[in-house]
Parts: C-alpha cells; sequence; structure tokens
C-alpha cells in the first residue's frame, strides 16, 4: 500500500496545500474526499452535469499519483460505473490532459474539472469504450439512454436517513390526540342528542354522562315514585271500601227510623 513515504517531502506539502483548498472551496459538484495518511490515491465524488446524461448521478473517481508526480501526470479511474466513450470498462480515463497535454505546473483542481467536463463534451474519436463511441456517433438518443440506464443502476446517490425522524414524544403526541379526539366524540355523541324539552331523562343522561350524578328511575319522573305508583290501586281501593261502608251504615240507620215511626 502506498504511503506519503513514496512521494517526495516537496510534493507532499504542495498536494497537502492544494488538498485544504479543494476542502475549503471545492469545486462546483465536485468533492474531494482526503486521506491524509496516504497522498497518492486521491478520491474524489462527482456529481453528474445538468442536461446530461449524467444528471443526478453521483460517480466515485481515483487519482494515482506516481513517484514521479508531478513530472508524469495522474492515472485516472471511475470506481463507478459508467457508460461512456472516453471510460474503459475497467474505469481507466482517456482524456489528453492525463497524457500527452499534462504539464507539471497543472494542478489537481485543473485535473477535476477536465474530468467533469469530460462528462458534459466526451470525445468519441478516441474511444476506449468503442460501444459507446460508436452510439454517440450515430444515434445520440440511444447513447442517451444507456448512460442513463446506467447512471440510475449504478450512481444513485444513497439517501440520507433520518434516524429517529418519529420519535417517542411524537408517539405519544399522536396518542394523546387519538385519545381526546376518541373522548371528544364520547362527549359529543351524548350532548348532541336531541329531545324533546318535555322529556327531562336525555339531559339527565346526559348530566351522568359529564360525570354527573347517575340517572334516577324513570318512575321519579313528574313527581311520582316507583312506591307510590304501585301502592295507588291499594289506596283507592281503600277509599272505596270506605265509602261502600258508609252508605250501608246510612242504609241502616234509615230503616231503623222507618221502623220507629211504625211503632
Amino acid at each position: 500500500m502506498a504511503t506519503n513515504e513514496n512521494l517526495p517531502p516537496n510534493v507532499i506539502r504542495q498536494l497537502a496545500k492544494e488538498l485544504k483548498n479543494l476542502d475549503e472551496t471545492p469545486p462546483e459538484g465536485i468533492k474531494v474526499v482526503v486521506n491524509e495518511d496516504d497522498f497518492s490515491t486521491i478520491f474524489a465524488d462527482i456529481e453528474g452535469p445538468a442536461g446530461t446524461p449524467y444528471e443526478n448521478g453521483v460517480f466515485r473517481m481515483k487519482l494515482t499519483l506516481s513517484k514521479d508526480f508531478p513530472n508524469s501526470p495522474p492515472k485516472g479511474y471511475f470506481h463507478t460505473k459508467i457508460f461512456h466513450p472516453n471510460i474503459a470498462n475497467n474505469g481507466e480515463i482517456c482524456v489528453n490532459t492525463l497524457k500527452k497535454d499534462w504539464n507539471p505546473s497543472l494542478g489537481l483542481r485543473h485535473v477535476l474539472l477536465v474530468v467533469r467536463c469530460l462528462l458534459i463534451e466526451p470525445f468519441p474519436e478516441s474511444a476506449l469504450n468503442e460501444q459507446a463511441g460508436k452510439m454517440l456517433l450515430e444515434n445520440y438518443e440511444e447513447y442517451a439512454r444507456h448512460a442513463r440506464l446506467y447512471t440510475g443502476i449504478h450512481a444513485k446517490p444513497k439517501a440520507k436517513s433520518k434516524t429517529g425522524a418519529i420519535s417517542e414524544s411524537t408517539v405519544l403526541n399522536i396518542d394523546s390526540t387519538q385519545n381526546f379526539a376518541q373522548s371528544a366524540g364520547d362527549t359529543n355523541t351524548c350532548s348532541t342528542v336531541t329531545v324533546p324539552l318535555t322529556n327531562p331523562l336525555p339531559a339527565l343522561a346526559e348530566q351522568a354522562c359529564k360525570g354527573g350524578t347517575s340517572v334516577p328511575d324513570q318512575s321519579a319522573v313528574g313527581g311520582l315514585t316507583t312506591e307510590t305508583a304501585v301502592n295507588a290501586p291499594i289506596a283507592v281501593q281503600k277509599t272505596v271500601g270506605g265509602a261502600t261502608k258508609v252508605l250501608a251504615d246510612k242504609k241502616k240507620i234509615d230503616a231503623r227510623k222507618k221502623s220507629l215511626k211504625r211503632l
């Protein structure tokens, strides 16, 4: 495994400065992953440019620096599978900046920007992926369809999960709301019953439902208790019986008076 020891001290200092700058002010659509223990391998996540078949994708690539860097160019590879004329099936990147147009004065920022621009404007004339290069020249729509398919399958960004989005307090609030709604529904069931004003029983039932006193027996309505209702026939019977007895006694007295007059 390559380490910083494989690079000259002056190169390490220059790389450290560049990587710090890239971390603090990253280029548009590019995020560099810094490994301070090994500057010889630099990773970067490149966002697919808008308006291209690679839009909405995130592609991981790496630059490998040799011992002769910066005199010799770094080698570039895509770790994310991509359908592109200038990127081979093994991920190797073919671009002139990393080959014949290399200049030791070029920095990492320039290299990364060139690679991202390659996603915007491929060069099918120097294709490493012959199928993609031929398709781009002959049928762009078919090429774009293949590229979008690869992007959707292999370069889909990871969703940011929200751990504990539904918290315990949220659940408790939901339960409290449901209980309150149920209680309100029960109360409404009692309070919305429409009854005739002449019948006081529903109003008393409503009072009991709301926590009032117990509902009295129906026979108490109108001042007539159960005991009065049961005993009423007996009282009537006594009254009628007493009147009959009085009449009988009166008849006996009248008969005695008539007898005395005859004598």
